[in-house]
């Protein structure tokens, strides 16, 4: 699923106003529809519904929105934000209509309107759409503060109005909404975790946009939904036999850490590798061999040993002492040609050597979580956006896949996004970066793509969380249920490929 910039939105509302032969009142009748029908399930009756409007087409939807609910015997009532202009045409259209049956609009010409709001209300956002370009100033951000201290529940009409849709929105006044209701498609904001507390719970409506246009257009950013997967997802062939399947190295564990190589490990297994090999310090060794036995395991790496793996996970758990440092420059000097998964201590390690990011096989894949991408490639400010603009630049100079963990985990290559939709608040935990590394590494040694191995790993991962949650909480989840649930992971994504 692609995400749109705020102007291919508009032009997919032309493209479908000219191909369906429609007019744009009627499409905005149709939106309205969508959000009166959801409004209605949700509100008890007996609540009043106090919409807020702008004089944009957003606030167009807020006014049909208005006049459907008083159709179905639901009290609204209109709060105009008055501007200076008369309103784009559909707006006038609709306020036209409502004033037929309406006589509560009220216009917001400074502060003293402000309404007073109760606890029992509803107030819906339609003050601003996915057109803002820039922050809420003056009266507009008065009234969203008067919203936001106001002790009801608020839904927001498309986007919360003062957040930017592409971009970051930190330190705007933005509309903390309870619900969001938006058109056809995800947006872009809604990734952000730093417009969480905004966004609320988000709802997708349908809303008859013509569904050819997005193939039109390019975008730097995608949703990887479950009929991705599906394409991607490639079940095993009857005759196939464990070499099939990738010979993978997986550098792990140091004294006291060697459960993180037990955890990568199970996870590369249960991913579908043919072989394993796993590299531990001494201490380690009879820790995997009881703990592991399917796999294989050494304390020491020889450079003629180094080419025989289809790929190396390294990171979980090895430390960054000198023997770790100068075994993760070994392994870069003996490995040129075979692609990499580097996490945790492994990306530590280059982040004191970032000369070494050059020396990186084409086609590796780098999971740092927010900090060590910061460690990596420097810092943001906390502004998440520009970490994500960073990470496509960053796979533009060099040939790598950079999955930068978080809710929605980004997976960038070659300058695009992907964004996951997978997993729970259950994974916060030590542990689960671990058991990604493993899996994507065993993905990468069977699918010999690293986009590929980072997109199907990263859905499986969160999956085989969510899959997790039927017998445990999020409180409760640890990795190793993320590892047991991976057979039924694989189950959905196979069925998904059945049916599709």
């Amino acid at each position: 699923m692609k995400l749109l910039s705020a102007q291919q939105i508009q032009q997919w509302d032309a493209y479908t106003i000219a191909s369906l032969s429609i007019s744009s009142t009627d499409l905005m009748e149709t939106a309205a529809k969508a959000c009166c029908n959801w409004l209605i399930q949700q509100a008890p009756e007996q609540q009043t519904i106090r919409i807020f409007c702008g004089k944009g087409n957003n606030g167009g939807d807020g006014l049909a929105i208005a006049r459907l609910l008083l159709e179905k015997g639901i009290h609204s009532e209109v709060y105009i934000l008055e501007q200076g202009s008369a309103g784009t045409p559909d707006f006038q259209t609709n306020l036209q209509r409502l004033h037929k049956l309406s006589t509560a609009i009220h216009y917001i010409q400074d502060s003293s309107f402000f309404p007073v709001i109760h606890s029992t209300d509803i107030l819906i956002d339609a003050l601003y759409g996915s057109g803002l370009n820039r922050p809420l100033q003056g009266l507009p951000q008065q009234l969203v503060t008067h919203m936001n201290n106001s002790p009801a529940t608020i839904c927001a009409i498309d986007v919360p109005s003062g957040m930017y849709i592409q971009g970051s929105s930190k330190g705007n006044t933005i509309i903390q909404a309870s619900h969001t209701l938006t058109f056809q498609s995800l947006k872009l904001c809604f990734m952000l975790a730093e417009n969480a507390a905004f966004c609320g719970n988000v709802q997708v409506l349908h809303i008859g946009l013509n569904s050819q246009f997005p193939e039109t257009v390019t975008t730097s950013w995608e949703v990887t939904t479950t009929a991705a997967i599906a394409q991607l997802y490639q079940p095993r062939n009857a005759f196939s036999h464990k070499g099939s399947f990738g010979h993978a190295l997986l550098v792990a564990g140091s004294h006291g850490k060697t459960g993180a190589a037990v955890l990568a490990a199970r996870a590369c297994l249960r991913s579908g590798i043919g072989l394993l090999t796993v590299h531990v310090p001494d201490s380690g060794y009879t820790i995997i061999q009881s703990s592991v036995p399917e796999a294989m395991c050494i304390t020491t790496l020889q450079q003629s040993d180094a080419g025989k793996y289809a790929c190396i996970g390294a990171g979980p758990g090895m430390g960054t002492e000198q023997t770790a440092v100068q075994l993760l420059d070994s392994l870069l000097q003996w490995n040129a040609d075979k692609p990499l998964v580097l996490d945790a201590d492994a990306l530590n390690i280059i982040s004191t050597h970032p000369e070494w990011l050059s020396r990186l096989p084409a086609g590796s894949v780098l999971t740092p979580h927010p900090k060590e991408f910061d460690r990596l490639f420097g810092p943001h400010n906390n502004n998440e956006y520009e970490r994500l603009e960073k990470a496509l630049a960053i796979t533009m100079q060099w040939p790598l896949v950079i999955v930068l963990k978080g809710h929605h985990t980004l997976v960038a290559s070659e300058g695009k996004g992907y964004f996951n939709t997978t997993g729970n608040a259950g994974m916060a935990t030590g542990g689960s970066g671990d058991v990604l590394t493993g899996i994507i590494t065993s993905l990468l040694s069977q699918y010999k793509n690293g986009l590929t191995a980072a997109r199907l790993g990263v859905y499986l991962h969160g999956l085989a969380a969510d899959l997790s949650l039927d017998l445990q909480s999020e409180e409760s989840l640890l990795p190793s249920d993320i590892i047991r649930n991976m057979g039924k992971a694989f189950h959905w994504v196979h069925r998904s490929k059945k049916e599709a």
